[in-house]
């Protein structure tokens, strides 16, 4: 997947106040790895060289870890800065310099989601291209779908909608196909997309999950990739759900 028009871009600006930490939430680590280093690891591993980190709280930490990791590479991560959490697609737009220096396709992944990897990256593009998409949803089946946005289908298996925990019928909330919250984007339609969002919503944010309605309104296409690896939508929030994916990671190192 060695493509100059391919890049990837990683929000990594969330804070880590309840893990109890002064750093970025990004930097917690599993198995004595930031999880930013994972997602890094899997986004390489893809072939992907054109990288923006997106930072916001306590960013000097994130800097340095990237000053750090670019010592090894050709091409050097590069870093955008959200001085307001207005939301996931504010942070985006925060990335716009980035994105207009690197049109062509372009993934969006969080940086606390250490168990996106390279295949799901890799097979989900495949999908994208085949299908001429304007945007990929990557997403998972899952036992337990509580709290994540469903994947709605239509009644041919395509992609309709993202419908939010909270404004999930008793029907969509029994969908087990759930948004990782990573996204693949034909970057020029991206750029055109962000500026209709809107934050009128209870939040008061603009959500990158609005982008995938956007573009369908405009007549494009949008799809979604259920990965093989259900883990990838999986994050931590606090030390107990960081202890877990520790163990899940410890676990599938033993296989």
């Amino acid at each position: 997947m060695e493509n100059t028009k391919i890049s990837a871009v990683i929000l990594a600006g969330g804070e880590g106040k309840r893990m109890k930490s002064n750093k970025p939430k990004a930097l917690s680590l599993v198995l004595e790895q930031p999880m930013l280093k994972w997602v890094l690891d899997a986004v390489t591993g893809a072939g992907i060289q054109n990288i923006c980190v997106l930072t916001g709280f306590a960013k000097e930490y994130i800097e340095e870890f990237l000053e750090n990791y670019n010592q090894n590479r050709i091409v050097p991560v590069v870093s955008a800065y959200q001085a307001e959490r207005k939301g996931t697609g504010h942070a985006v737009m925060m990335c716009e310099d980035f994105l207009k220096s690197s049109l062509g396709d372009v993934v969006i992944l969080n940086g606390d989601a250490p168990f996106i990897d390279s295949k799901t990256i890799k097979e989900s593009y495949l999908l994208h291209k085949s299908k001429n998409s304007s945007a990929t949803v990557i997403s998972a089946k899952v036992s337990d779908p509580f709290g994540y946005g469903r994947i709605i289908r239509d009644e041919n298996g395509d992609f309709d909608k993202i419908v939010e925990q909270k404004d999930a019928t008793e029907e969509q909330a029994q969908v087990n196909e759930v948004n990782s919250g990573c996204y693949w984007f034909d970057t020029n339609e991206l750029l055109g997309s962000l500026n209709k969002l809107t934050n009128k919503n209870a939040s008061g944010e603009y959500y990158l999950t609005d982008v995938p309605a956007v573009l369908i309104t405009k007549g494009k296409t949008v799809c979604a990739y259920a990965a093989e690896n259900s883990n990838v939508v999986l994050g931590a929030n606090d030390p107990t759900q960081l202890e877990q994916l520790n163990e899940i990671a410890k676990q599938s190192l033993k296989k």
